[in-house]
């Protein structure tokens, strides 16, 4: 009795909910369980009053949607939907069934029969359909388990018609949630309940993890969690445990998290949130064999380059037969294909913030008064995937309200896919322009790599004139050179609107008849429709567009390792202009010689959309031929890469390897005006073994004290009689043996030359043999110098700083880091 009625409440308190939200449809539905669960339950007409409050409420609320409902296309009435949701749970048991997984399957049996035997409908067509696929489950069930469902098991039935609400929907729903069984991906053997496996440092399945541990440090899992936060809402890692998660209920699923923030340009037209169940008659989430390119419409949102990364994707799947974008898509059937859920909740993969993480979305989606999706949707009438993706895509970065981005950041969130950025620059030397075209040519057509372009500011005089859209991406679909033309097959996501220039479907000047059958291409056949796909010639793509964004394929590697660390912002200079030994710093040894190639990934990661809408974060990874250990200074020796700072949150950096290369490397992140602590992640990919670990920290002691040079004291430096006058340091070592590390930092005004000299005054043990006389900073440089000593002995020593010009006054800082206990002091 008492959890009927809590079930009574949990439906009229959604109803309610949904009415209030103007989701008429959803508040019918559960106002007519609240009624049919309040009316079992009444006795002496304790409930009346609000039964007659809630059949008024759904008479009123079924005129005011009689109007849309007449204008609808053709919704699926309810016990089309029950059958629907009676076939999935068939389905996925059928899948468990084959799998072996006996426990999963008799669960999934009986979670079908239950559902079909409390469907109510009076179309005889339906209902023997429901009655044949009860028969089937009971008796699969039997032979599996020995259950049977049988007119003694009315509670099983009674409590099949007040199932639990969706997960975390209400907070007094936890525990009934937690006492159910999950649907499991019918595949996959569930891990032990309530259990996660550990966190690794893999992002494709074909990589070895090589280097290091596999499982993350205290640290790593802290900067993991804060990732994890995203525009108020949590994206945890994408763990093996979440292929078991539950994908059916008795409701329809509705996101704990709410509804999406809608975009500007949505509102205006906006009418209400729907189902797939009540836009189309029979909604998949792919139609066909594979997803198409082609069927990739998008519409008011700005997203551009979220959807030329849908086409690219969907062209790679079709035309190497490789699932790519529908492999992230839960849940799937035995096959591994991403299916439509009846019950409206779908799990969704991404990379972001260094890891995959798990996504989660209802199928709610945004519609007009005319019921037309105000969101990216397929031509092909009821299919799924692409509203579906754009969902889950738009709910991590905060809503439809979308700043925009680039397909890099959107391709290897979508598909983990390594992000690369080519700007078009053939004004400058550095831009090579013909190697650019052949990389594209030979590595698109082995499916190495995804591409899309994108145009910067065009004068509106130009973007008239050439059909382009200034500051948008397009997807490139197809690279050719025939004849030694140069060509790039193009599509615009608008759909429409198309180059009008070189080789475009207006051009009746380059389009030669074999150029045509080689293209398999009749631009007068394209001028009758308007799909925006074109082709353009290169030299015009070099004129008129930016930037390529191209993502590699990580299958081109062996080995991976990535590090996921935090840089406070109060640590080191807020530039690099003089010391960026406070900088993080890693060293990467590879472990065999030949050819090959370590490419380096820094991923900076963002938890807010302010953040991703003003990035001003310039981030960079420079490398350094310093046989791994620590830089101090960023000039000196110059770096082997020195990267350029740019403010996308990836970066990528790419060591080619011979026979000659170096084999230890020292990898050094950097900002430009660092003002903000970061979160990142760094990952390398290696054709060959290699370690990857973050610079170990020698110094276990420091001391600091801050001095002065005066008109005294400004002795200048041992070239001038006055380098007698300068201030003269003390340091003790206070340790057993002679084997010691000791740094030594002078930081003073950067207008003048600085440095240093450390003199041996007395050894604990006269006759170390790694003893020194005198040592110093080396040359003068401005406002910073440092002396890095190894096997120091212990005992006292003298430490001289000073201007190179004598009279040069001004404030300093002498800090001294060691290995052991030390004493400093001013004599």
């Amino acid at each position: 009795m008492t959890q009927n009625l809590d079930d009574a409440r949990l439906a009229a308190r959604r109803a309610v909910q949904f009415d209030s939200n103007g989701q008429f449809q959803q508040a019918l539905y559960y106002y007519d369980i609240a009624i049919k669960l309040l009316t079992r339950l009444q006795s002496d007409g304790v409930y009346e009053d609000k039964l007659v409050e809630y059949r008024e409420r759904i008479s009123s609320i079924q005129r005011l949607v009689h109007e849309e409902e007449e204008k609808s296309h053709n919704p699926e009435p309810l016990h089309q939907s029950q059958l629907q949701r009676c076939k999935f749970l068939m389905n996925q048991a059928l899948d468990a069934d084959e799998a072996g997984l006996k426990d999963i399957a008799v669960k999934l049996y009986t979670d079908a029969a239950e559902l079909g035997l409390s469907a109510k409908t009076i179309d005889t067509e339906v209902k023997a359909k429901l009655t044949n696929l009860v028969r089937v489950a009971v008796e699969r069930a039997e032979t599996l388990k020995g259950i049977k469902i049988t007119e003694d098991n009315g509670v099983m039935q009674s409590l099949a018609k007040l199932p639990s609400v969706p997960e975390s929907s209400f907070p007094d729903s936890k525990q009934s949630i937690q006492s159910e069984q999950p649907v499991n991906a019918p595949s996959t053997v569930p891990p032990a309940r309530n259990t996660r496996s550990p966190l690794h440092r893999g992002s494709s399945g074909h990589l070895k993890v090589t280097g290091g541990s596999t499982n993350y440090t205290e640290e790593e899992k802290k900067v993991l969690l804060y990732g994890s936060h995203i525009n108020d809402n949590e994206f945890v890692p994408f763990m093996s445990i979440d292929l078991a998660e539950k994908f059916q209920y008795a409701f329809p699923f509705t996101d704990k998290d709410g509804l999406l923030e809608l975009a500007p340009k949505q509102k205006p037209d906006f009418a209400a949130w729907r189902r797939p169940e009540e836009l189309y008659s029979d909604p998949k989430m792919v139609i066909g064999h594979h997803v198409d390119y082609f069927s990739i419409k998008q519409t008011v949102v700005s997203d551009c380059s979220f959807v030329a990364s849908l086409a690219v994707s969907a062209q790679y799947e079709k035309k190497f037969g490789r699932r790519l974008i529908t492999s992230i898509i839960y849940p799937k059937n035995k096959n591994k294909e991403p299916i439509y859920n009846p019950f409206g909740k779908y799990m969704v993969k991404l990379h972001i913030n260094g890891i995959p993480r798990k996504v989660i979305i209802d199928d709610l989606l945004p519609v007009s008064r005319y019921n037309q999706l105000l969101c990216s949707y397929s031509s092909n009438r009821g299919e799924l995937w692409i509203s579906l993706l754009e969902k889950a895509y738009m709910k991590v970065m905060g809503g439809y309200d979308f700043p925009g981005s680039n397909s890099n950041i959107d391709l290897h969130a979508l598909t983990g896919w390594i992000p690369e950025r080519w700007a078009i620059r053939p004004n400058e030397p550095d831009f090579n322009k013909d190697n650019l075209f052949n990389v594209l040519l030979t590595r698109l057509h082995k499916g190495d790599v995804l591409v899309t372009v994108a145009t910067g500011e065009l004068s509106d005089l130009d973007a008239d004139r050439t059909g382009l859209v200034p500051s948008h991406a397009y997807a490139v679909l197809d690279v050719r050179k025939i004849n030694g033309e140069r060509l790039l097959q193009l599509k615009n996501p608008w759909s429409h609107l198309r180059w009008r220039g070189n080789y475009s479907e207006l051009d009746i000047k380059h389009w030669t008849q074999d150029l045509k059958e080689t293209l398999n291409y009749d631009p007068e056949s394209a001028s009758v429709f308007d799909n925006g796909v074109f082709w353009i010639d290169y030299d015009s793509i070099c004129r008129f567009f930016d930037v390529f964004y191209l993502n590699w394929n990580p299958g081109l590697f062996n080995y991976t390792y990535c590090i996921h660390q935090m840089w406070k912002a109060g640590i080191g200079p807020a530039r690099d202009a003089y010391n960026i030994g406070d900088n993080p710093q890693f060293s990467l040894e590879v472990q065999s010689r030949g050819s090959g190639a370590i490419w380096i990934l820094l991923t900076r990661h963002i938890t807010d959309i302010a953040d991703f809408r003003q990035n001003q974060e310039y981030i960079t990874v420079l490398i350094y031929r310093n046989d791994g250990k620590k830089v101090y200074y960023p000039y000196d020796p110059p770096p082997y890469i020195d990267g350029v700072r740019i403010n996308s949150p990836h970066y990528l950096c790419k060591i080619k390897l011979d026979d000659q290369s170096d084999t230890k490397y020292t990898l050094v992140i950097s900002q430009y005006e660092k003002t903000h602590t970061i979160y990142y992640t760094l990952r390398a990919y290696g054709t060959c073994p290699f370690i990857l670990r973050k610079i170990p920290q020698l110094y276990k002691y420091e001391k600091e004290v801050t001095g002065q040079w005066n008109n005294i004291t400004a002795g200048g430096c041992g070239n001038h009689s006055t380098y007698v006058n300068n201030p003269r340091y003390q340091i003790v070592l206070e340790s057993a043996n002679n084997t010691n590390y000791l740094l030594i930092i002078l930081k003073g005004p950067k207008q003048y030359q600085i440095g240093f000299d450390i003199n041996i005054v007395a050894l604990n043990d006269a006759n170390a043999g790694t003893a020194f006389k005198t040592k110093s900073s080396g040359p003068f440089r401005s406002g910073f110098v440092y002396l890095e000593l190894e096997d120091v002995p212990a005992g006292t020593y003298h430490i001289v700083p000073s201007t190179y010009v004598p009279g040069q006054e001004g404030p300093f800082f002498l800090i001294c880091k060691s290995s052991c206990n030390l004493q400093l002091q001013l004599l």
